[in-house]
């Protein structure tokens, strides 16, 4: 057995956060041509009918691939969106025509698998969430790009809407005075399409969670120690692709988090939850994200991947008003399109690696909370605030 194997969990994250937080990122600069960024796409399902259309309006984004492992999918894929080759394994698309930026849109469980063999083939890396299963597996992804100088970036995009940008600000400023607490949720019925989401390594947590965990996070700073409870609330789950299957993972969540700033926020994620809106979100216009200081309060209007505004009242306005109403300027399948532009001008953007470590590290202490019973450090950490 090798030193790395005898490390204790909260050993191997401490010496692999420094090791991180020491490590150089490639800088843009060396990439940036003011060019088009050639993309690859991987994983033709659900989530492509998003970010394909986005990708093939972008001024910055050339459609080189598409991949899945279903042919027909990629065909049709290629066919709808005017892409020149589709392929229906990784491998060949990483050994077919030359392209900069792998997109991973695959079940989450594969995520890490795929996108190591991205970077060791020298291809930056948009992974949609969680970018790895483990924190470990991420850590690692993430060394791992930095010795073959690519980078690596996870979703979800939430610090690029005008409202978390509105919010972060108030917050910096000082608006709502010393922020006490917080609390966000994100829940609707469960998909139906796959069983991916119910299988070890799906969850609520990575699907829905990890929304208001990178919002909560990247408002308030680092997350110092989390507190959690999971469960399997829906024991059996029907779906299209296995028809009826037996829910591994949590479909219920409560997460407690405090940060190193003080202050304590929740989390609540689940696939039981009546919710009008529906899977799409689309006429939700209440608050989901409440953030509470000693002067004032603000809440987001909208879900934080799907924001219209934010209300905020103070001390110095205590009816308070409406801010940040720019609807429609932000959308979540975004993020793929915003690294293409930072890889072609060089811009680093907001979105981070560290941070969307930071919030696979979240979830994996709510997991390791539930089953030991008991507080759970975190020692990872990104550059914050997010927005100065």
């Amino acid at each position: 057995m090798d030193n790395q194997a005898l490390l204790s969990r909260q050993e191997f994250l401490t010496q692999m956060g420094l090791l991180g937080m020491a490590a150089a990122l490639v800088p843009l600069t060396t990439q940036a041509e003011n060019r088009k960024i050639r993309i690859g796409l991987i994983g033709c399902g659900s989530v492509s009918g998003m970010y394909l259309p986005h990708l093939s309006k972008s001024p910055v984004v050339e459609l080189i691939s598409v991949c899945d492992i279903k042919p027909e999918r990629a065909k049709a894929a290629a066919d709808k969106y005017k892409v020149p080759h589709h392929f229906p394994h990784i491998d060949q698309l990483l050994s077919g025509p030359s392209f900069d930026l792998l997109v991973n849109l695959t079940n989450m469980q594969e995520h890490g698998r795929l996108n190591r063999q991205a970077i060791l083939a020298g291809k930056h890396v948009w992974s949609e969430k969680p970018m790895a299963n483990t924190y470990r597996e991420g850590r690692e992804l993430l060394d791992l790009a930095i010795e073959k100088k690519v980078r690596i970036w996870g979703a979800p995009a939430v610090v690029n809407s005008p409202q978390f940008a509105f919010m972060a600000k108030a917050i910096n400023e000082g608006k709502i005075g010393k922020v006490a607490a917080a609390h966000a949720h994100y829940g609707h019925l469960g998909p139906t399409w796959s069983a991916f989401f119910y299988e070890r390594g799906g969850g609520s947590l990575p699907d829905l969670g990890v929304y208001n965990l990178a919002t909560l996070s990247g408002l308030l700073g680092p997350v110092k120690s989390v507190v959690a409870m999971t469960n399997v609330l829906t024991t059996e789950r029907q779906v299209d692709d296995k028809g009826k299957i037996k829910v591994e993972a949590e479909d219920n969540a409560m997460v407690v988090m405090q940060h190193a700033s003080g202050a304590l926020s929740h989390v609540q994620c689940g696939f039981n939850y009546f919710d009008p809106y529906g899977h799409e979100g689309s006429g939700q216009e209440k608050p989901t994200v409440s953030i509470v200081g000693t002067r004032g309060a603000m809440h987001l209007i909208g879900y934080d991947w799907k924001p219209f505004g934010v209300d905020m009242a103070t001390i110095d306005d205590e009816k308070g008003k409406r801010y940040a109403t720019d609807a429609g300027t932000y959308v979540w399948e975004q993020g793929a399109s915003v690294i293409a532009e930072a890889l072609s001008t060089g811009k680093e953007p907001l979105i981070a690696a560290e941070h969307a470590l930071h919030v696979l590290e979240i979830i994996e202490a709510a997991r390791e909370s539930q089953a030991k019973g008991r507080r759970i450090q975190l020692t990872s950490t990104f550059k914050w605030p997010v927005v100065v």
